[in-house]
């Protein structure tokens, strides 16, 4: 009922005390999850959208790159485009970000949960070097974080996990390629993406859908989780 994973607190105390900012950390404190002064949630993509925004312009963004995951919102990379950035993706996992930005020579990446890694800094996401690090850039720019958060907005997502009688690779069920294909050239029009991924540890399928229209990402998702629930 506390830390990262409950925000509701968080989100109070700010309203309550006037507060111009709420930091919560997980158990270990490697990720951090943000509320503004008005009390909204800024997530690992905004924060690093905020932050890839400041070091455009000090010319801290090696490579001008950010390297987040699968999992991050179509938003992120929109707004780091229009900075004159760009985004790689790796696997989910904070562990493919930090591989990927030593392989490479970045500097910047993270997960939408809240893994930050500054690697000139530490080489591991650390959520109070993160928080430190929005706290500096409210405190250059003299700007409240609601309007720093606005440098990204984000595109609707849906998650469904689907349930199958055993573990599966995506790829081996049938007719699911050319379904995902149909609906991403059919129903979101190039706006949007679908990320299918098997769960690590369970007998599930995890489904994602992102877009601009909220009901058709719902729509897109039932049909994916539908097909996936009547051949798995």
């Amino acid at each position: 009922g506390c830390g990262a994973l409950c925000l509701e607190p968080m989100k109070n105390a700010v309203k309550e005390h006037n507060a111009n900012i709420g930091i919560a950390f997980d158990g270990d404190g490697d990720r951090v999850i943000i509320v503004d002064e008005k009390g909204e949630v800024v997530d690992g993509d905004s924060i690093m959208a905020i932050c890839a925004g400041h070091f455009l312009k000090n010319g801290g963004l090696r490579q001008n790159t950010v390297v987040a995951t699968v999992m991050s919102n179509m938003g992120l990379e929109i707004a780091l485009s229009s900075m004159g950035a760009r985004l790689i993706r790796t696997k989910v996992g904070d562990r493919y970000v930090v591989e990927e930005m030593r392989r490479n020579g970045y500097n910047f990446g993270g997960e939408q949960s809240g893994h930050i890694i500054f690697l000139d800094h530490i080489t591991t996401g650390d959520g109070i070097l993160t928080a430190l690090q929005v706290l500096s850039i409210m405190q250059i720019t003299g700007r409240p974080l609601s309007e720093l958060g606005r440098t990204m907005e984000r595109f609707p997502q849906v998650l469904e996990n689907v349930l199958v009688r055993e573990k599966k690779v995506v790829s081996e069920i049938p007719g699911l390629e050319d379904l995902v294909a149909g609906l991403k050239k059919n129903e979101l029009r190039g706006r949007g993406r679908i990320l299918i991924r098997p769960s690590g540890t369970e007998p599930v399928i995890r489904v994602m859908v992102e877009g601009e229209d909220p009901r058709k990402i719902a729509e897109v998702a039932r049909t994916l989780c539908d097909h996936i629930e009547k051949v798995a």
